[in-house]
């Protein structure tokens, strides 16, 4: 039995945030989950489609996140409570269902999970989507540690079902990917069928029915204030006239501040766990006691907007500040050492600056720039383009995967993106704006995605460039979930279909596809020839699966390669495809034998044939 359905009540396990988090969801008798899968909020899906198979829990991974929203919004309108989770570009992409269901509402609890990515260790931008909350009207919930994320996904149902409205549940990467121990409670039962009741002056958002559901919305928003004040997520701490308001994992970090400097006594500290809408009176009434307040959060100013604004209508006028010059940035994560050297600074206080800790003997970590797995086709795929593009002004916009690293050198193969499936819509545009010719990439889950839509625009419009649909059998990036092109019995998994890409590409009216085996360098280089020389869009689907994928499904059986005596040291293996087999040892290039998955690339291209299997 999966760990997180063990109906233990008591029990304390080490868990991940996203465990404990899909542990709150099974505790809350989720019944219905849907997701497209990106970092940091992947662990989530992960166990709970493990669960799925072992229970009567409905789990999907659905093709992009609107589709996974608009799925979970027909579910918790008929009855079942329903989880949507994503990270926070995803709700970019549901925004559209996003600010029409808050009029809608739901009969079940339903929890929208966003998971920001401060720093973005994964990601291509940094939002703060607590704006979404503020910009839909919809409650918006944030654990500071891992034990409070579990029961607040319960507390977002019951606060979701209360309303009659979705719950957006925010978390950080802070809290999705560290552990601690949690305590199991009991599982509620799940109910799996309901029933759908007509109302269409309630759930049909013409005009005339949307003009009163604003206003229903408005009175939400209103009740959800009330919640708000009385919140046990929204409380005060210590007593003083120094103020600290906080979120998150920052609460945290400010509380050790506080223990460091030595200033318990005299400082007050404000934990937001409902942060929309704020608990307006409750922040009025603390302003009134404190002298001068820090406002720490990650992230946009939010809060310290929403607290001067209050303190302003109060008439308070005590310092309050939180970003700005010598204090918090908005920009990446916060730290402990930050939040109590910028807390020290903001109340004068003297920092007692510790002696750190001698590392002189421990050895510099050598830096490795994030690169494309041994045997990953896409540097096959990305070299075999460059070789059939020669002498010719190409421009290669790419997409959200793995395969983004193809920016960088030696492949070179990535001039633009900016969000999954722009790489086709983009391509369309510098194809009409330019007379360069246009390469452009996209991996086949992110195909799903969001890029058929810009290949029909492509062939409405007649546009000109080639298309790569890198087809590697998983979505890789985020841990190797399926897409509706996956064979789901290669996984042991009965009951799902299977959308052929090829025939799907070709039904959109694309008269030009060619299918490559990247592995096979000559003969790909010459079908990327003919895709290159073709006027209109042409279509190039690289076929081959993900390295680390067929290795855990006992697909691949590796043959490592070395180099013989034959070479003479040109380097054109390195400098070509930069494979990280490949090492120098006394300035000679040698092959890592158990990290080479045998793709015989390298061989290929050696001039010299000096790169050749070896003898088991």
């Amino acid at each position: 039995m999966h760990k997180l359905l063990r109906d233990k009540p008591g029990e304390q396990i080490m868990l991940l945030g996203n465990e404990a988090i899909a542990r709150g969801a099974i505790e809350a008798g989720v019944a219905f989950a849907t997701t497209y899968p990106g970092t940091p909020s992947s662990e989530i899906s992960l166990n709970l489609f493990q669960m799925s198979q072992e229970s009567d829990l409905y789990f999907e991974y659905s093709t992009n996140e609107k589709v996974a929203l608009e799925v979970a919004a027909a579910a918790a309108n008929a009855g079942i409570r329903t989880f949507c989770m994503m990270k926070h570009v995803g709700l970019n992409v549901a925004a559209d269902p996003l600010m029409t269901l808050a009029y809608v509402g739901v009969t079940a609890g339903m929890v929208i999970l966003t998971a920001d990515d401060p720093a973005m260790f994964s990601s291509q931008n940094e939002q703060d989507n607590r704006y979404y909350g503020k910009l839909s009207g919809l409650p918006v919930l944030e654990p500071s540690s891992i034990p409070e994320a579990k029961e607040m996904v319960k507390a977002a149902f019951d606060l979701s079902e209360t309303l009659k409205e979705p719950v957006i549940l925010r978390t950080t990467t802070r809290i999705n990917h560290s552990n601690a121990f949690v305590t199991l409670d009991d599982i509620r039962p799940r109910v799996t069928k309901g029933r759908f009741e007509r109302d269409p002056f309630r759930c049909v958002a013409v005009p005339a029915v949307s003009r009163q559901l604003h206003v229903k919305l408005l009175e939400n928003i209103a009740k959800a204030k009330t919640v708000s004040e009385d919140s046990p997520y929204n409380f005060v701490e210590g007593q003083g006239k120094l103020g600290i308001i906080t979120n998150g994992v920052s609460y945290g970090y400010a509380a050790d501040a506080i223990t460091d400097l030595g200033i318990e006594n005299d400082t007050r500290l404000m934990r937001i766990g409902m942060s929309h809408p704020m608990p307006e009176q409750m922040i009025k009434e603390y302003l009134s006691g404190c002298e001068k307040v820090l406002v720490i959060e990650e992230g946009e100013p939010v809060m310290e907007e929403s607290v001067k604004a209050f303190a302003q209508e109060a008439g308070i006028t005590i310092p309050i500040n939180g970003k700005g010059e010598s204090l918090f940035s908005r920009l990446y994560e916060y730290d402990p050492a930050m939040v109590r050297k910028t807390v020290a600074g903001y109340f004068e206080l003297p920092l007692d600056t510790k002696t750190p800790v001698d590392v002189s003997n421990v050895p510099e970590i050598p830096q490795r720039p994030p690169n494309l797995c041994s045997g990953c086709s896409h540097r096959a795929t990305f070299y075999e383009v460059q070789a059939a593009a020669k002498d010719m002004d190409i421009i290669c916009p790419t997409d959200i995967g793995c395969y983004t690293l193809g920016f960088l050198p030696p492949l070179s193969t990535g001039d633009f993106v900016i969000c999954m499936g722009s790489s086709v819509s983009s391509a369309c545009g510098f194809g009409q704006a330019t007379d360069q010719k246009v390469v452009s990439f996209i991996g086949d889950s992110t195909f799903f995605h969001s890029g058929i839509t810009g290949l029909v625009n492509a062939v409405f419009n007649n546009h000109n460039f080639t298309l790569v649909i890198l087809e590697n059998d998983t979505t890789a990036m985020t841990g190797h979930q399926p897409h509706p092109g996956v064979d789901m019995e290669r996984m042991g998994l009965s009951g799902y279909g299977r959308i052929n890409i090829e025939n799907l590409v070709r039904s959109l009216g694309v008269e030009h596809v060619s299918i490559v085996k990247p592995f096979k360098v000559k003969k790909s280089i010459e079908i990327i020839k003919e895709a290159l020389e073709y006027n209109g869009v042409s279509v190039i689907i690289s076929q081959e699966p993900c390295a680390l994928y067929a290795k855990g499904l006992k697909m691949l059986k590796p043959r490592a390669f070395k180099v013989s005596d034959k070479c003479v040291d040109h380097r054109d293996c390195i400098n070509a495809i930069a494979c990280p087999s490949f090492y120098l040892e006394d300035n000679r290039v040698k092959i890592d034998a158990d990290t080479c998955v045998g793709c015989a690339v390298c061989a290929q291209i050696c001039p010299e044939n000096a790169i050749t299997p070896l003898k088991k």
